[in-house]
């Protein structure tokens, strides 16, 4: 096994550090990349791009079950589940064989295993407990992601309790099903599978569903999950679950009553801890707090020449932000001048349940708890042309602007494609766009978005639609 020299090497070939990578070769850096298992990583692989083909495919299903309203009419209606997480699979399979592309036309070289720092500036290879190389590098970026947290309880098992593993690829459909967190994975798959014509329960241990998003958005896609006939409990927890053959029972405590739900499969989306063992951060300089590594604006660790990127470093755990990351920490690394840190408040979040949710910036409760002044603007998808006109005039977005500044603090938005507009008002932010730049854009007619630039109007007494 011969020893490898490189400018810089990347652990993790996830969305962050396959990305890195590609940019370090764009400079001229000799660069390795190091992965264990999927090119590509979680979000490629088993978490972003699989499950919106899974979501594109329960829409698709809602719709036909609607068609009636558009003058359709069809019979026997019926999907197989099967082929629905083979087109999904196919989706991820395809993508995954796209960044491999990227990698070999940048001429990254590609270290099939597991990473692990191994003294200063090196990095042993192992793949099986069998080395494969021994690396050396001035600069090494560790993006080894995270994973999702397991309560006590509720340890998934493959077959009655799911993660998000076992729940893009069901071998069934499951009748009843409880979802315990409703982040944004908890919440996209209850909708999933409520679309596909399952009975859900949603079970949030806080007293909201979607809680970093706005309170008025939340309480808007509650009435709206609940509308389609998911069961929500918040300030719930759940105390056991009981198997019972190829079912469960939950024992869940919520206003001070204990009730219990039987239910075909339950699906833990509890949270995040960060990949942090097994990769040598033993004796080294890195700091960890609360299963994440601590990193300073330009992405690096307390140990010289060792950085770190994406959900390795904590909220908000997002590939785009992963990706930024990777690009501002290695063009500090090569020199240039016209880098600028992260800014978190300009990273938009998207969730892809049905209505679509997609914000950027402050809530209007953060803007006021941090002393700011707002002017709140909002305006409703039933006073826009084209949502109506699509059928689907439930929605509203919101916009946050600091009342002495004009300064736009923050959007938030749920109904149809949002998801597709927010990058509308993240722009707006970067660009550090007042109301009055906002006020004189013309938005084209008819289209959703003219919602965003009533809502920017309504802040300042102007909306003209409602």
């Amino acid at each position: 096994m011969a020893e490898q020299s490189f400018d810089l090497i990347v652990l993790g070939g996830g969305p962050g550090g396959y990305v890195a990578a590609i940019r370090a070769a764009q400079l001229g850096m000799k660069t390795a990349l190091v992965e264990r298992e999927h090119l590509g990583g979680i979000c490629l692989n088993w978490g972003c791009i699989p499950t919106k083909a899974l979501l594109r495919s329960s829409e698709i299903n809602h719709l036909l079950h609607t068609l009636d309203a558009y003058g359709f009419g069809a019979d026997n209606i019926r999907f197989d589940i099967q082929k629905v997480v083979k087109r999904s699979r196919a989706v991820a399979g395809q993508l995954s064989g796209g960044v491999k592309h990227l990698l070999r036309k940048n001429k990254v070289t590609v270290f099939d295993g597991h990473g692990r720092l191994n003294g200063k500036g090196r990095m042993a290879v192992a793949k099986d407990g069998k080395a494969v190389a021994d690396l050396s590098a001035k600069h090494i970026i560790l993006a080894t992601g995270a994973r999702a947290r397991q309560l006590p309880g509720l340890e998934p098992d493959g077959k009655l309790i799911w993660s998000y593993r076992e729940a893009m690829v069901p071998p069934g459909m499951p009748k009843k099903l409880i979802v315990v967190g409703s982040g944004a994975i908890g919440a996209e798959f209850a909708s999933f599978y409520l679309n596909m014509g399952a009975e859900v329960t949603l079970v949030e241990v806080l007293d909201r569903i979607l809680p970093v998003e706005d309170s008025e958005i939340s309480a808007f896609v509650r009435k709206a999950f609940e509308k389609q006939g998911m069961k929500i409990l918040t300030d719930a927890k759940v105390q056991g679950v009981r198997k019972e053959g190829d079912g469960l029972t939950a024992v869940i405590e919520a206003g001070n009553k204990v009730q219990e739900i039987k239910a075909d499969r339950l699906i833990s989306a509890v949270g995040i801890i960060g990949n942090v063992e097994d990769i040598g951060l033993e004796g080294t300089g890195v700091k960890v707090e609360r299963t994440h590594v601590l990193i300073d604006e330009w992405c690096r660790t307390g140990e010289p020449g060792v950085y770190a990127i994406g959900d390795l470093t904590g909220a908000p755990w997002l590939a785009h932000k992963a990706s930024h990351e990777g690009v501002i920490c290695v063009e500090k690394i090569a020199g240039l001048n016209d880098v600028h840190p992260l800014d978190v408040g300009n990273i938009p979040g998207c969730t892809y349940c049905r209505p679509q949710v997609a914000s950027v910036g402050m809530t209007e409760e953060a803007a006021k708890k941090a002393g700011k002044q707002v002017k709140v603007g909002r305006f409703p998808f039933i006073g826009n042309g084209k949502a109506i006109a699509m059928g689907e005039p439930e929605g509203m977005v919101k916009t946050v602007f600091d009342a002495k500044t004009g300064e736009l603090l923050g959007a938030h938005m749920a109904g149809p494609e949002v998801t597709e507009m927010i990058q509308g008002y993240t722009v707006a932010r970067t660009l550090e766009t007042t109301e009055a730049e906002l006020m004189h854009t013309v938005f084209p007619h008819p289209t959703v978005s003219e919602a965003m630039h009533e809502a920017v109007l309504d802040a300042y007494g102007r909306v003209i639609h409602i």
